[in-house]
């Protein structure tokens, strides 16, 4: 049942799960989440809903309060709505990203509002819901971007807590990458990539040379909770352009393929 202002499905006894909304690994985490709305029902049913996987959630019904708590450390992911009274969701998007925040943003957009979502990417959101939606959309959501940003391996080589081993750090031209630490680095400077640039990045730098379709990057990045929403991808690899700058010879990092989709630069020794 889908969310618009006038619903709540809180007492339905439809199954509200699917098998790839499952973020149970993630919340066992202890992820954090803020939800961000001025309508008290919306953010009851998002609560409900997100509490049933396990994550701990805290609210905010105005932009004021929303920046305060989006500024605590200890937050995974914030979940705004573009239209808040006081500051807006753009408005505090706009601050924390500022601020070199790194925090996972799921934006809650109207109804076909091109303007409104295009605009939360080019400031930084990871991805965006419009209203009305399903509230087990916005579980699926937020599995897949936290799922994306799971926590660093344990010190001195360690397997993490998951079991997973320790990933080696790349280079990609002048550009080291450590998706364990979340970082990219050139020399002793961290560049303030989203957590969302940065897999982008990583992915393409795989495989320089490879071409990858927009909706090939989505599967990638997003997995299954990706729709195929071409500017999507776009204002993710323009802003990532734009926080990489130019290479030391003057070519571009990432590579627009016309009519197809993108590619990281190949190092001149491989060309």
């Amino acid at each position: 049942m889908a969310i618009d202002g006038a619903t709540s499905p809180l007492h339905d006894n439809v199954p509200w799960f699917r098998s790839w909304a499952d973020s149970t690994i993630v919340a066992a985490m202890g992820s954090r989440i803020l939800v961000a709305d001025d309508e008290p029902h919306i953010r009851a049913v998002v609560r409900a809903y997100l509490e049933r996987e396990g994550y701990e959630v805290l609210e905010a019904e105005d932009g004021d309060a929303a920046l305060e708590l989006g500024r605590n450390d200890g937050l995974d992911l914030l979940i705004l709505d573009v239209m808040l009274p006081g500051k807006s969701g753009f408005d505090i998007l706009r601050a924390l990203r500022s601020e070199g925040s790194n925090v996972g943003v799921l934006m809650l957009t109207a109804r076909d509002d091109v303007i409104d979502r295009v605009a939360g990417l080019e400031l930084g959101a990871d991805d965006y819901v419009t209203k009305p939606f399903e509230p087990r959309e916005v579980v699926a959501r937020v599995g897949a971007i936290l799922r994306r940003f799971g926590r660093p391996a344990g010190q001195n080589g360690a397997a993490g807590a998951d079991g997973a081993q320790p990933r080696p750090s790349s280079v990609f031209f002048d550009l080291t990458i450590d998706l364990d630490a979340r970082d990219v680095t050139r020399g002793t400077a961290s560049l303030p990539l989203t957590r969302t640039e940065l897999d982008i990045l990583a992915a393409l730098a795989e495989q320089p040379g490879r071409v990858w379709t927009r909706e090939q990057i989505g599967q990638r990045v997003f997995g299954e909770s990706f729709d195929t929403f071409d500017r999507t991808i776009d204002s993710h690899v323009k802003n990532l352009r734009a926080k990489l700058g130019a290479r030391a010879d003057g070519g571009s990092y990432v590579e627009t393929v016309r009519g197809v989709g993108y590619r990281a630069a190949r190092p001149l020794d491989q060309a």
